[in-house]
């Protein structure tokens, strides 16, 4: 499918100076986004199809940086999945002019209702590190074990090393045993850890990767 003609100089300039500040991506999000405009819209290209490996390896990033960009582009509209199969994903890449306006009319009709969660710092602000903990119902998102409260700690699903954010999609409550053993290791690999020690039944073990995944598209708000 073919897109009009586009004004590259124009396109970088509304993504650097309007979007991307007021969105907070960070420049992972950005060189993913580049890359994928380079080889579709500015190719006159409207979708293109990627697998996170491939992309990862010509932008010399690790796969989960990749797939978190990728996730965090289409949440804010900048991609949008039209198939996913073993061939990789089939996204439309859209320019800021497409996604700047439709959002901006949803945040003027929505703003007195909800507050922006996704740009909250939950780890940072005592009052919302509560609502994590309260979430989790005062168990441990990784072994749950019940935790005393002042027992609890926060834990960053995707680390800080690995490009991991302060938004309540990347943070549990955990006990503090779970909190020192995963250090910086990915969640998925330490709850399947925890099922290799005989801490997590094969159903917690689904039910709590299933949980991650809820997280990640923001189905559990705190």
């Amino acid at each position: 499918m073919k897109g009009r003609t586009i004004d590259a100089v124009e396109v970088c300039r509304e993504f650097e100076d309007v979007l991307a500040p007021r969105l907070k991506l960070t420049v992972i999000d950005r060189t993913v986004y580049y890359h994928l405009l380079r080889h579709s819209r500015f190719q006159g290209e409207v979708r293109l199809r990627f697998t996170l490996a491939g992309l990862g390896t010509k932008l010399g990033l690790s796969r989960r940086p990749v797939q978190n960009a990728v996730r965090r582009l289409g949440n804010h509209g900048l991609l949008q999945l039209v198939d996913r199969d073993y061939n990789g994903h089939l996204v439309e890449v859209r320019l800021p002019s497409e996604v700047r306006a439709p959002r901006a009319r949803r945040a003027s009709r929505t703003a007195k209702l909800s507050p922006d969660l996704d740009g909250m710092d939950f780890f940072n602000t005592k009052s919302l590190r509560q609502t994590i903990h309260a979430r989790e119902g005062g168990l441990c998102s990784y072994c749950l074990r019940r935790i005393p409260g002042g027992a609890r700690c926060l834990d960053h699903v995707v680390p800080l090393a690995r490009s991991g954010s302060n938004s309540y999609r990347n943070l549990v409550s955990s006990c503090m045993d779970c909190n020192i053993r995963k250090r910086d290791m990915s969640a998925e690999d330490f709850l399947r850890q925890l099922f290799r020690d005989g801490r997590l039944s094969r159903g917690d073990l689904s039910a709590r990767l299933q949980a991650l995944r809820d997280l990640a598209a923001g189905k559990l708000r705190p």
